[in-house]
């Protein structure tokens, strides 16, 4: 799909960023656009590293707070990791968009987000956000889930499923998209968090498998 025929879909301030680096949609793209994407439907985007789930993610935020409708969280694992996504939002939509990073004290109730729009945090962060009541929370129309296979580690995980569930009931019409390039089993988490399923296998570069030994390798 190309990324023209979406064009009338989403704001022209989005599409002006995206046309700067793209003329065709990913595989996986286009199977989000299909299942809802941009009808704020849940999704759950189980596809390969480098297949394109960020963009789905960005595009379904973007929507969001360019047409008002509301503030886009994305949620990540590590500090470094939401630093780095910071960086990149920024310097992508900094200039449609007010992007902010908030990892640090877990005490703290960072009162200046609600003046945000893409706000990039961890799950322990935005935890402590809801346990102090920040204010802006309730204006938050789409939650992004990076990694949300680690549901299933034993230290994150309840954290992060107790934050989904309190998000489901605090924000009766939010947007989950929740990504992730390992899950084993997709369609029950899917069930569980009322999402449409995307699964691609597309990868950019083909993936070899082979094994090692005494200076050669042999390939399946």
């Amino acid at each position: 799909m190309e990324l023209k025929n979406i064009k009338e879909d989403i704001p022209k301030e989005l599409y002006s960023v995206l046309e700067k680096e793209i003329t065709e949609l990913r595989p996986a793209q286009e199977k989000a656009l299909k299942k809802g994407l941009l009808k704020n439907k849940n999704l759950l985007v189980c596809t390969p590293t480098a297949s394109g789930k960020t963009l789905i993610a960005e595009m379904a935020a973007m929507k969001s707070i360019l047409e008002g409708k509301g503030k886009a969280v994305y949620i990540v694992p590590l500090k470094a990791l939401a630093a780095e996504k910071y960086k990149d939002f920024k310097k992508k939509y900094g200039d449609i968009a007010k992007v902010a990073l908030s990892i640090g004290d877990i005490d703290s109730v960072d009162p200046h987000l609600i003046d945000c729009d893409l706000i990039i945090m961890t799950s322990e962060k935005l935890d402590s956000l809801i346990r102090h009541h920040t204010p802006g929370l309730s204006l938050v129309k789409t939650v992004i889930i990076d990694e949300i296979h680690l549901l299933n580690d034993p230290g994150r995980g309840p954290t992060l499923e107790i934050l989904i569930t309190i998000l489901r009931k605090l924000l009766k019409n939010v947007q989950l998209i929740g990504l992730s390039a390992t899950i084993g089993n997709p369609e029950e988490l899917a069930e569980w968090l009322n999402a449409k399923l995307v699964v691609d296998n597309w990868r950019p570069i083909k993936l070899y498998k082979g094994v090692y030994l005494k200076g050669e390798i042999e390939f399946e």
